[in-house]
């Protein structure tokens, strides 16, 4: 099968085809709203090192070098946790520093939050939830995509590629912001299922003295090998003959990451989950500890998901829990069962209050 061409995946001549353009976004690591999630993250963590049943909920807003986290870190060792150092150790994770602005011993970062213990009788209460929340876990079953949205996926090994090439070259002058999207066109059949790349852009962060002609010729390059790497594993996808790649299309990208533009935590849910084919229900999970119903319900639903595509064989199945604030397990309000990625339902099973539930504790894993 060539990679560069139409699969070999030929539909019948008879078959209706349905096209849908697909579009998907990924961004790097330096852009200011994933800088955030991962401050929120790296508190997180830490409050759970040091308690496993630590109750986290804050919140992170940067722009140039200042830094507001608000919220609560409650548990064993809270009050011995130094944010401070762990977002400036973030932002020097990611890349900046002496190179790209700002440097993290120049941030001022400004805190409002509640530190301390768990209150009495707050550790057993972690096992219910304290909050509503709506999830939604998807799974399809096209090899090679780690059974998400070829788009999602392409999207995602994108960005991934381009952080790994700026850290690899650093001579080629590359910065930890960057964006990428991506057009897949979708053609689908009663019995057949295809794609096509259409359209890559990507926008990234430089320095002002790079050599253009050598980065831009190291980022087509890049984005070309890991799109083919791609195409070679997923079955009827193919890259267009026609492709348009873009590199920074509206011109020079220096002023990046939270000197460009402010970043708050939570706001990449869509990308960070399946990209905007599937709705997403519940609310942000950065910055939240395990124990909470936002952050146990996308990985219960998703759990749901696969098992489901590998049990009954279908192209995809999308999973809707909900739960109540003082339940002990999740409702499992829906699971759609698709023949294929575009809707069409193969099975449909609607859940009402006395049908299954899911164990609150099951979404505790990774």
């Amino acid at each position: 099968m060539s990679q560069d061409h139409p699969s070999d995946l030929v539909l019948p001549a008879d078959e209706e085809v349905c096209v849908t353009h697909r579009p998907a976004e990924f961004v790097l690591p330096g852009h200011p709203d994933k800088l955030a999630d991962a401050i929120a993250d790296a508190i997180v963590h830490e409050a759970s090192r040091r308690d496993p049943r630590a109750l986290v909920g804050i919140e992170v807003a940067l722009h140039r070098n200042a830094v507001f986290i608000d919220g609560r870190i409650a548990g064993q060792g809270a009050d011995e946790i130094d944010v401070r150092a762990i977002t400036r150790g973030v932002y020097a994770q990611i890349g900046y520093g002496k190179v790209f602005t700002p440097e993290p011993r120049r941030l001022k970062i400004k805190l409002d939050l509640s530190v301390g213990p768990l209150l009495p009788g707050e550790a057993p209460f972690r096992e219910v939830s304290d909050d509503q929340v709506i999830s939604v876990g998807y799974a399809c079953s096209t090899p090679g995509t780690d059974m998400n949205p070829v788009e999602h996926a392409l999207a995602k090994r994108l960005a991934a590629a381009l952080d790994a090439l700026r850290r690899k070259q650093p001579k080629l002058g590359l910065g930890p912001d960057g964006k990428v999207i991506v057009l897949v066109r979708e053609e689908v059949g009663a019995r057949s299922l295809r794609w096509s790349i259409d359209q890559i852009t990507t926008s990234i962060q430089h320095v002002a003295s790079w050599n253009a002609i050598a980065a831009h010729a190291a980022i087509r390059a890049c984005l070309m090998q890991h799109t083919r790497e791609l195409a070679a594993v997923v079955p009827g996808l193919s890259v267009s003959g026609d492709l348009d790649l873009r590199i920074n299309p509206i011109g020079d990208f220096i002023e990046g990451g939270p000197w460009g533009d402010n970043g708050l935590s939570g706001k990449k849910l869509v990308m960070d989950a399946y990209g905007p084919r599937v709705p997403i229900g519940g609310g942000a999970t950065a910055g939240k500890d395990r124990w909470k119903a936002d952050v146990r319900g996308p990985k219960l639903a998703r759990r749901i998901a696969v098992d489901q595509v590998l049990r009954h064989g279908c192209r995809e199945c999308t999973v809707t829990l909900a739960i109540h604030p003082g339940d002990r397990d999740f409702r499992v309000a829906s699971v759609v069962r698709g023949l294929t990625p575009s809707g069409l339902a193969l099975h449909q099973v609607e859940h009402d209050r006395d049908r299954p539930m899911v164990a609150f504790s099951r979404g505790l894993g990774g």
